[in-house]
């Protein structure tokens, strides 16, 4: 499965969503899912991003990628990107409700366990390759490419 993640920045905060269904459904993240047929990760992220939180994110950089394996053999892998600043305000829908805050205040308890990894370093401009294998909600391995 591909899928993509967009981590909007404004004002020196950053817009997390806690998702309301689907993977990972009460964790906190960035707005994202899986990519459409024929779609780029970056038309998904912009998609995704307007679904989940009605705004359009603007400027945005990949920044990295994620891949996971899953015991029960779910593989995903994820294309991550920010983007600096949206069109229009944050809205509660069906599929998330957003929060602002400042990247010192990520609430890495509520998340899935490798955004402790890779998170931080990527909101401090670095780019990365991550590799993670989960057993459903527990992280079994990790490793993370700077570059």
């Amino acid at each position: 499965m591909r899928a993509s993640l967009c981590f909007i920045r404004r004002e020196g905060q950053i817009l997390m969503i806690r998702k309301k269904r689907g993977l990972g459904a009460g964790k906190i993240n960035g707005p994202g899912g899986r990519l459409e047929p024929r779609e780029t990760p970056l038309e998904a992220a912009i998609r995704e991003t307007q679904e989940e939180l009605c705004v359009t994110p603007l400027d945005l950089s990949e920044r990295g990628e994620l891949h996971f394996q899953f015991v029960d053999g779910l593989a995903l892998h994820c294309v991550v990107f920010t983007a600096e600043g949206c069109l229009g305000e944050p809205q509660e829908t069906d599929e998330a409700i957003p929060h602002w805050m400042a990247p010192s205040a990520i609430p890495y308890h509520d998340m899935w366990q490798d955004d402790q990894y890779w998170l931080p370093g990527m909101l401090e401009g670095k780019r990365f390759r991550g590799y993670f294998h989960f057993d459903e909600d527990k992280m079994l391995y990790h490793h993370i490419d700077w570059f």
